[in-house]
């Protein structure tokens, strides 16, 4: 298979291939609620754990309220600072998130969690060369948080440098290696890198687990599509979507192979996803 990623026009296209299946990882690794001590089930700490509770619901604006309020008692709290600044992320205000997780890093400075937070900011808002400083410093700190090495390896991708993205991923997989997102990831930067047999054979490993993330599956769909195979492709989607949006990916599967060029022999057959959820 001839290296068809080299000509100004695919290198667009892998760039826009590259920000557009990258939008779900730009918050550099799910969103983990912020750990509370089980200390009272009164005052603040009640309204912490309701707060965390909305918010991995996604009621953001009552996550918001609980932790503004937490703060009236305790303005130092760490773990409300970090809520509310998540709280603020996931509902898309993300200039004053930017302004809360500082707040939060000059509170706790040895804290990886407000730099995860600022990193998650620059990567949502394209600064990607702030995005990746943070989280090369994150990394060389923390070099055991599997969220900071699903982040770098993320913006590394959409800065077009798969190859070191790769080694970010594989070497943190080595210490968690059950880590799906890293796994989908680095499947998804095979194929970004032009190789989407290695991709597939990658995100095989966890498409078919049961808890498997839904763009771990999806990324196996592209890599079967870019290969040819899309009823394989059809296959995988349809475990998660609706039809009109199956048809959607294949619409654009099909036009992203074209673009692309003649693909490599048609991969192997895709598991039964739908038996294996």
């Amino acid at each position: 298979m001839k290296n068809v990623i080299t000509s100004s026009c695919s290198l667009a296209l892998a760039a826009a291939l590259a920000a557009t299946l990258l939008a779900g990882c730009a918050s550099g690794g799910s969103f983990n609620p912020r750990p509370v001590s089980p200390q009272s089930n009164v005052g603040p700490m009640s309204d912490l754990r309701l707060a965390e509770s909305a918010l991995a619901s996604g009621s953001t604006e009552l996550a918001s309220s609980l932790y503004e309020k937490a703060l009236q008692t305790d303005p130092n709290s760490l773990e409300a600072q970090l809520g509310l600044a998540d709280a603020t992320f996931q509902a898309g205000d993300l200039e004053r998130a930017r302004v809360l997780y500082t707040r939060a890093a000059s509170t706790a400075p040895a804290n990886p969690g407000p730099q995860l937070g600022l990193a998650r900011v620059a990567l949502r808002q394209r600064r990607l060369d702030d995005a990746a400083a943070l989280y090369h410093t994150l990394v060389a700190e923390h070099p055991d948080n599997a969220v900071a090495a699903e982040g770098l390896g993320t913006v590394l991708d959409m800065q077009g440098h798969h190859d070191a993205a790769q080694a970010v991923y594989r070497t943190a997989l080595r210490v968690h290696p059950d880590a799906q997102g890293l796994t989908s990831n680095l499947g998804l930067s095979l194929i970004l890198a032009n190789k989407p047999r290695e991709g597939a054979n990658v995100l095989l490993d966890i498409a078919g687990l049961p808890n498997a993330p839904p763009q771990a599956r999806q990324n196996l769909a592209l890599a079967y599509a870019l290969l040819g195979n899309i009823n394989a492709a059809k296959q995988i989607l349809q475990a998660d979507l609706p039809p009109a949006s199956v048809e959607d990916n294949l619409h654009f599967y099909q036009l992203l192979r074209t673009k692309l060029g003649a693909p490599s022999p048609v991969a192997p057959v895709a598991p039964d996803m739908q038996s294996q959820k």
